[in-house]
Formats: C-alpha cells, sequence, structure tokens
C-alpha cells in the first residue's frame, strides 16, 4: 500500500490551496485525490464559462436537494465543483470576504484565532490584486482578482439608482466596509478565470513530493484505534487504499465531507445504526447546521438592446464579443454573468448589511440556463445571515451516492421577514429614477405579486441556492461542534477538515476567498503541529 505524509481528499477550492501550502517545503509528502477530472475544458476557465458548466454532469455534481417543504416542496438544484478547482472552477467569480463581524462572531464562540485581525494577513497572503498591496489587500499572492475594466450602461443606472436610496458607493467591498454599491472585482487574471487549480495547484504540480490522482472517489477514511490512518478510495473501476503518515485532510466541501465522516463511522451514533455502519466516533455534528443563501432572482425585460441576451441573440455580435476576448483579453466573456453589487440592510435590528445583491446584464428562466430572447437583467438578492438551519445525512451506506440534502430555507421567521423586505427594495430600486427608464416590465415575480403572502409565496415558489452551503462540520467546542479551533476532528486522531463546512456560522457574502483563507490558516498550523 502507498504512504504519504498527507492525504487531502478533494482538489477544490481549499484542497489546492493545502497541497501547494504542505508540499511548499519538500520535507513532506502530499497525496491529493480528486473524484473528478482535470480542468482541461475550456469553458472552465473563460469567465463566462460558468453557463456552460452549471450542468456540466463531467465538472458538475448536479446535486439536488430533498423536497423542501419550505419550498413548496421542491427538490432545488446545487450545483457543485467536479475537478481540479472545485467550485472555484466553475463559480461565479465573485470576490467577497464577507465582514469583520462575521469572523469576531466566529473567535467570540470559542474559536480562537478567528477574529478579523487574525484572518486578515491570510487573506492578503492569498492576494494577487492588480490594484496593488496596502492595509488590506495583497499584491504578490496566488490568487489574482482583478476590476471590471469597462463600466455598463445599465450598471452604472443601477448604481446610481441605489444612490437615491442612501446606499454610498463602494468601490471595495473587501476592506472592512461592506456596505455600499459598486462594481465586484473578480477572480480573473488577464481575462481568464482564476481557480486555486490554476492559483495554487499548477505552480506545484512539478514537486516531486506531491502526487495528484483524479478520477479517484474516496469510500471511507481508514481507522485505526481512533486514528485517522488512510483512506479507501475508488478508481478505474477498483477499490484501492492509501496511507497516510502524518494526517488525512477532508476537503471535500460541505456536502461531501460530512458524508465522508458518516461513511468512516464518525456521526451521529442512531443515524450510523440505520445504514449498518459500525460506530467509530459518536459525533451528533456531523452533517447538522447546514447553512446557505437563498437567492431570489427578480427578472426585467429591458428598454434598451444593450444586454448580454442581446449579444448573445446576434450572431454578429457574438462573433464581436468572442474576437474581442480573443485579441483583447476584454469584453462579456472576460466578465462572467455578475458585474455590480450591493450590500445593505432591510431589518430594523441589523447593525451591518444584511442582504446582498448581484446584479447581472443577463435574464434566463434560472442560473445558468439559455438565456431570454429579448433584452433582459436580473436583480439576485439573498439574505446574508439566514437563520434557518439544515443537514446532510446519508441517503445510503453506497459512497458513490449522493447524501441527502435538507436545507430547510424560509423555516424561520427572521428569514420570512428578510425575503419580502429584500424583494420590497429590490422594487423600490427598480422604481428609481435612474432605473425606470431601462424597465419595460418586470417579468418575475410580476405586478400582480403585491402583498407580503404573495412575495414570500413567490420566494418559495422559486428561490435557489446562491451555492454557498456550509456549517455541516462546525468548528467550535459546543455539542454540536466536529472539529476544533485547528480543524481537528474531535476524538479522532490524524484527522482534520479544512473547506467550508467547518464555518459556525456562514460568512456575509460569496464563500471563495473565505475558504481559501481557511485553507491558508489550516495550512500554517498543519506545518506547525508537524513540527
Amino acid at each position: 500500500m502507498d504512504a504519504y505524509d498527507y492525504v487531502i481528499v478533494g482538489a477544490g477550492t481549499a484542497g489546492c490551496v493545502l497541497a501547494n501550502r504542505l508540499s511548499a517545503d519538500g520535507r513532506h509528502s502530499v497525496l491529493l485525490l480528486e473524484a473528478g477530472p482535470t480542468d482541461r475544458y475550456l469553458w472552465i476557465h473563460i469567465p463566462i464559462g460558468y453557463g456552460k458548466t452549471m450542468f456540466h454532469p463531467a465538472y458538475n455534481w448536479g446535486f439536488h436537494t430533498d423536497p423542501d417543504p419550505g419550498m413548496d416542496g421542491r427538490r432545488i438544484y446545487w450545483p457543485r465543483g467536479r475537478g481540479l478547482g472545485g467550485s472555484s472552477s466553475i463559480n461565479g467569480l465573485i470576490y467577497v470576504r464577507g465582514q469583520p463581524e462575521d469572523y469576531d462572531r466566529w473567535a467570540a464562540a470559542g474559536n480562537r484565532g478567528w477574529g478579523w485581525r487574525d484572518v486578515l494577513p491570510f487573506f492578503i497572503r492569498s492576494e494577487g490584486n492588480e490594484r496593488g498591496a496596502s492595509a488590506t489587500h495583497g499584491a504578490d499572492g496566488p490568487l489574482k482578482c482583478s476590476d471590471i475594466g469597462e463600466r455598463h450602461e445599465l450598471m452604472d443606472a443601477l448604481i446610481a439608482g441605489a444612490g437615491e436610496l442612501g446606499v454610498p458607493r463602494n468601490d471595495d467591498f473587501n476592506d472592512g466596509v461592506q456596505e455600499g454599491v459598486g462594481y465586484y472585482q473578480l477572480f480573473t487574471h488577464r481575462g481568464w478565470r482564476c481557480s486555486t487549480a490554476v492559483a495554487y495547484l499548477k505552480p506545484a504540480r512539478g514537486r516531486t513530493n506531491l502526487a495528484v490522482e483524479t478520477n479517484a472517489q474516496a469510500t471511507r477514511v481508514l481507522l485505526e484505534e481512533g486514528r485517522a490512518v488512510g483512506v479507501e478510495y475508488r478508481r478505474g473501476g477498483q477499490t484501492r487504499s492509501v496511507r497516510a503518515r502524518c494526517e488525512v485532510i477532508l476537503a471535500a466541501g460541505a456536502l461531501q465531507s460530512p458524508q465522508l465522516l458518516l461513511l468512516s463511522g464518525i456521526g451521529p451514533g442512531a443515524q450510523l445504526a440505520e445504514h449498518g455502519i459500525a460506530v467509530a466516533r459518536d459525533l451528533p455534528g456531523v452533517g447538522e447546521n447546514l447553512q446557505d443563501h437563498l437567492q431570489l432572482r427578480l427578472l426585467f425585460r429591458c428598454s434598451k438592446p444593450i444586454t448580454t441576451n442581446d449579444d448573445l441573440a446576434s450572431w454578429w455580435r457574438s462573433l464581436k464579443i468572442g474576437l474581442r476576448w480573443l485579441v483583447a483579453r476584454k469584453g462579456p466573456l472576460a466578465i462572467g454573468i455578475n458585474q455590480g453589487g450591493l450590500f445593505t440592510r432591510v431589518l430594523h435590528d441589523s447593525a451591518t448589511p444584511d442582504i446582498q445583491f448581484h446584479f447581472a446584464t443577463l435574464s434566463a428562466d434560472m442560473a445558468g440556463a439559455k438565456p431570454h430572447p429579448f433584452p433582459g437583467f436580473t436583480m439576485s438578492v439573498c439574505q446574508l445571515r439566514p437563520t434557518s438551519r439544515g443537514s446532510v445525512r446519508l441517503a445510503s451506506s453506497d459512497p458513490l451516492a449522493a447524501p441527502s440534502m435538507q436545507p430547510h430555507y424560509l423555516s424561520t421567521a427572521d428569514d420570512r421577514a428578510c425575503a419580502v423586505a429584500a424583494l420590497r427594495f429590490a422594487r423600490r430600486l427598480a422604481a428609481t429614477r435612474s432605473v425606470a427608464p431601462y424597465i419595460v416590465e418586470e417579468l418575475r415575480p410580476g405586478a400582480t405579486v403585491r402583498s407580503d403572502d404573495e412575495l414570500l409565496g413567490f420566494a418559495r415558489a422559486y428561490g435557489a441556492t446562491i451555492f454557498h452551503p456550509s456549517g455541516t462540520c462546525k468548528m467550535g467546542s459546543d455539542p454540536l461542534a466536529v472539529v476544533d479551533e485547528r480543524l481537528r476532528v474531535h476524538g479522532v486522531g490524524g484527522l482534520r477538515v479544512v473547506d467550508c463546512s467547518i464555518m459556525p456560522t456562514l460568512v456575509s457574502g460569496n464563500t471563495n476567498a473565505p475558504v481559501v483563507m481557511i485553507a491558508e490558516k489550516a495550512s500554517d498550523m498543519i506545518v506547525a503541529d508537524a513540527r
């Protein structure tokens, strides 16, 4: 049986960071296991290719939740990245860290070393910002982020409209003050997507102490006397095993890291018994505390043919944007879907922004679907800190079967109130002097949806994930905590979890940058513990 010092499960956002940092000094051997393929598909690397990977069976797990009672019993489509780079290879590219208060809240819950001042150096270390270095930003890090160099008439109108409502202009959502409206920065570099596979894994692939196996799906963690000693996985139709001399590190994401723990006998004893799995460690919190940002998409027919819909509906405009990207790496192909963002407060007791907008110069029936054949745009709004909690559980003891996912969206009064308030704010924005001239019709929810009950009904009927499931292996010391502040699984030696699942509470924004930070910080802790 092969053996390595560290075996990392999952070459996604976190796994690629860990593989780079843990192999950097040459002292330790590292194996990175990835269930999906390499990232050679061209549309992974072209920013607008988000639409090509949203339903791609090779590069997307294409999960569906269980029927959610809060969403009219619908099964919600949950895309997750599959292949090198994971979700960082197929996401919407948005660079948002969250709010300082998110991390201070983690620290206040007993997780020492996770406050904003503690994590900021890791954000800075990871970052290669084209704006240069500052007290809150890095210029030399591997993860490149860029400004949207070209302004769009519709985006400028939305920004001006938000100003009419008292929302200030904000050209940097990541310097510690999130409230405001402006253009996003994106994880792009010279017109290409900058996934963690590109930023971290590619520069490390030549190291003799780093091995990468793709199309290798982990099936369980191997345990001996209460300690993780290796991983069992499937590759090429065969079951194989590999030993870990130092640690096994799960970086499979908020859905599959808890699934792997459960398949390995680590989790709620009663649930394991239901599936005939022997209990190695009774940890009731595995798979619990699931949180996600619920996306509510307002669709508008635009009065001017200036949208991405129009570009894609015309052969000559499509040719033009293709040539612009080929020649100059500019234009819609270099940007992706969402260009502008807004953070503000709609609930009376919120001290910091409680909702986030993604503005897209495109409209479609669902995210990633075929654009409408007419001028259209989208205001997508989500609640930043939902109080609803769901779970990830085993649907089967078959390790190749998808887990059971129940988000329990809109299951609390706070979340229902925020959904209605967010939709009402969006309509106020649409009615401003700056934005109204661009709107022919509100396609969804539509003019007939007026009352609070009707707006909530719209949220239940059309709400969807904004792709940020988190929290299912939460960090802490309470009865539902799965890992400690150094991300070690409680009561199991040699085993850590390093991904979005360790978040005690969901950050106020997109999750890619926070997961990179988590992996950067974890790599330092792992190296320190090895010494």
